[in-house]
């Protein structure tokens, strides 16, 4: 029997100046989700805008930490912790500069792979073996992106019109993938999402 908790952490910075860049599109996700899930606001608890519901038979806690990306673990341990969770019952949503625009992963466990935010968790946790929605934003000098641009400056650059369309696009498969994650079906989620190029 599955535990009915479960807790999926959108991964981004805080505060308007952060919003529609390409490290916040965990926070994108996670906003998405809210709205195709229409169950209340989001509220201001342990480090994190957080809303918890019922969603497929189970007590989703929808999160985004606001501790700023480097620190997003202090947020998510406080939830992990508090609700007794084991690694299986977390999903993280974060960028990956390794997988082009648009490709989407669902794994679980694996490496930090330079990513922050996923170092964070994983040191505040205590072990890397939870679920990862990895979401590929590119790099630069792949696409239009110059390869001289610094990797700092390309993660806080603001997606364009045309990305923002096709991520839109893809938003009703990643729910579709994650509901059947929260059905306690991994691989039938990640057979979904993990074959989308």
């Amino acid at each position: 029997m599955q535990a009915k908790d479960f807790l999926i952490a959108g991964l981004g910075n805080p505060g308007i100046q952060y919003s529609g860049n390409r490290h916040n599109i965990g926070f994108m996700v996670i906003d998405d989700l809210a709205r195709r899930w229409e169950k209340g606001t989001f509220c201001e608890k342990w480090q994190a805008a957080a809303l918890s519901l019922s969603y497929s038979d189970r007590r989703i806690h929808l999160i985004k930490p606001m501790t700023f990306m480097n620190l997003s673990g202090r947020a998510v341990g406080q939830y992990y912790r508090f609700f007794k969770m084991s690694p299986d019952q977390l999903l993280v949503v974060h960028d990956d500069l390794d997988m082009h625009f648009g490709r989407i992963k669902l794994v679980r466990g694996g490496g930090a792979g330079g990513h922050n935010g996923i170092k964070s968790i994983s040191e505040s946790l205590g072990t890397n073996d939870f679920y990862r929605l990895k979401l590929g934003i590119g790099r630069p000098g792949q696409g239009d992106v110059h390869p001289g641009v610094p990797i700092e400056r390309y993660v806080l650059s603001v997606f364009q019109p045309s990305e923002m369309a096709s991520m839109a696009e893809r938003y009703p498969l990643l729910e579709k993938g994650i509901t059947f994650l929260l059905q306690g079906e991994p691989e039938r989620a990640m057979g979904l999402l993990n074959g989308l190029k």
